[in-house]
């Protein structure tokens, strides 16, 4: 194997396999629980908090909705760019509600996500070469 194809296999399974943990997550959100039930299950002690109804509320469907839909768009390699940084934004309110509830909490499953997370936005974009982007919108790449 030459090492732009090592570099495109790593990337895809990188890429792949951050968007599989995201979109199995998601699922399991919406189609397993229901967002409603996991609002009562893990969103509901944050109305003890500062924040408003409504935006915890959002931020339930917006975390259960972009897992699913960015995890399956990083899985194919469509529109990588603006799923990963709606992804971003998915780990960083994870990230602050979980500290906000519990001030030293379990990062196991934050750490992983971030380093891959991390991985794929600072590895060269032409190393990426298997996904659908590259087919779709070819001469702009």
């Amino acid at each position: 194997m030459n090492d732009k194809t090592s570099r495109a296999a790593a990337m895809l399974f990188t890429r792949a396999l951050l968007g599989i943990i995201f979109m199995m997550q998601g699922y399991g959100k919406i189609f397993f629980f229901t967002v409603p039930k996991v609002y009562n299950m893990f969103f509901k002690d944050f109305e003890k908090t500062f924040l408003p109804k409504w935006l915890i509320w959002g931020t339930a469907y917006y975390t259960s909705y972009v897992e699913l839909i960015c995890g399956f768009l990083l899985i194919i390699g469509l529109f990588r760019k603006y799923a990963l940084y709606l992804l971003g934004i998915d780990l960083l309110l994870v990230s602050f509600g979980h500290g906000l509830m519990e001030p030293i909490w379990d990062l196991q499953h934050v750490i992983p996500r971030a380093i891959l997370f991390i991985t794929i936005l600072l590895v060269p974009a032409q190393w990426d070469r298997w996904n659908v982007d590259g087919l779709l919108f070819r001469d702009a790449q």
